[in-house]
């Protein structure tokens, strides 16, 4: 077990329980990244297919312009995509998206842009995701030693 998969069991259990019993997952690894999973949700009675992350609240994220960050400290999130029909070429994508803040140091939140350089999904013309405030499925409060897994939505740029 990966250090903070307790944590990712908790962050899953809230997923399921504003979502509903996910449709499907994939694992995606990235070579010095903890695994991220990708969660689908529907397709629901109108067609429409929601995809949540589940590991970029593994660690806190951190800015990566601070001398001596606390790495204990530190926003948590997770990223939520809504689609009108299910795209499940999107799930590398997203996976990329959550890895974001491990990679490049990112702190995700409400109102940046985040560009792929490629399409989101098979045929998709938007290569970014705008971050928006939490909607669909509420914060989780992880106590006082983790802080708050704020739900992301992102839509596609």
């Amino acid at each position: 077990m990966l250090p903070g998969d307790d944590l990712l069991v908790t962050v899953e259990a809230h997923l399921l329980s504003a979502l509903g019993a996910d449709s499907g997952r994939a694992t995606v690894s990235f070579v010095g990244v903890d695994r991220i999973d990708v969660l689908r949700f529907g397709p629901a009675d109108d067609g429409s297919t929601t995809y949540a992350t589940l590991g970029m609240s593994r660690r806190p994220m951190v800015d990566p312009l601070l001398v001596a960050p606390d790495v204990t400290e530190g926003p948590r999130a997770e990223l939520l995509l809504r689609t009108d029909a299910p795209r499940d070429t999107v799930l590398r994508s997203l996976a990329v998206l959550a890895a974001t803040p491990a990679v490049e140091g990112l702190v995700v939140r409400p109102g940046a842009t985040i560009r792929l350089g490629r399409p989101l999904w098979d045929g998709a013309a938007a290569s970014a995701v705008l971050v928006g405030e939490p909607e669909a499925v509420p914060d989780l409060d992880l106590g006082a030693d983790r802080g708050v897994v704020r739900f992301l939505p992102v839509e596609p740029v």
